[in-house]
C-alpha cells in the first residue's frame, strides 16, 4: 500500500487528477475536511461507539471505478489504511492512503508525531458540495 503525506496528497490531486475520500464519520467530516472531498464512512459514529458501514464498499463502486484515482484519508490513519486495503481487495489499482490523515498521527502518549492535513496547511473546508455528502452519496 502507498502511503503519502499531506503534501504528497495535495499533489496527486492537484497534479495529477487523484479524488480525495475522507472514511471519516459524518459529524467528523462536517467538522472540517479537504477541500473538494468526498464523505465515503468505513464506520459510523453511534451511541455505543463506532459501527461498520455495510455499505461502504457498494456506495463506493458505486460511484468510483476501479480505475479511479483515489486519495484515502481519515482523521490519524488507521481507519483510512483500513479502507484501501478494502478496497484494494476490492479491485481498485490506484489507491493511495493518506497517512497522518486530517488531524495527525499521534504517538501512545497522544503527540502528535506527523501533522495531518489540516494542521500541515493543506485546504480545508467546512462545507461540501451536495453530491460529495454521504447522505447525497448513500441515496444514489
Amino acid at each position: 500500500m502507498r502511503r503519502v503525506s499531506p503534501a504528497e496528497a495535495r499533489d496527486l490531486i492537484e497534479k495529477d487528477g487523484y479524488t480525495y475520500v475522507d472514511v471519516r464519520s459524518v459529524p467528523e467530516f462536517q467538522a472540517g475536511h479537504p477541500t473538494g472531498a468526498y464523505n465515503v464512512p468505513l464506520f459510523h459514529m453511534g451511541p455505543s461507539g463506532m459501527t461498520p458501514n455495510a455499505d461502504f464498499l457498494s456506495v463506493m463502486e458505486q460511484h468510483f471505478p476501479k480505475d479511479a484515482k483515489l486519495v484515502v484519508g481519515c482523521k490519524s490513519g488507521g481507519r483510512s489504511l483500513r479502507a484501501a486495503t478494502v478496497l484494494e481487495s476490492a479491485g481498485y489499482g490506484q489507491v493511495v492512503d493518506q497517512r497522518a490523515g486530517f488531524d495527525g498521527a499521534m504517538d501512545a502518549l497522544g503527540r502528535v508525531v506527523e501533522p495531518g492535513w489540516h494542521p500541515a496547511g493543506m485546504p480545508s473546508a467546512t462545507e461540501a458540495a451536495a453530491d460529495h455528502s454521504w447522505d447525497r452519496l448513500k441515496q444514489r
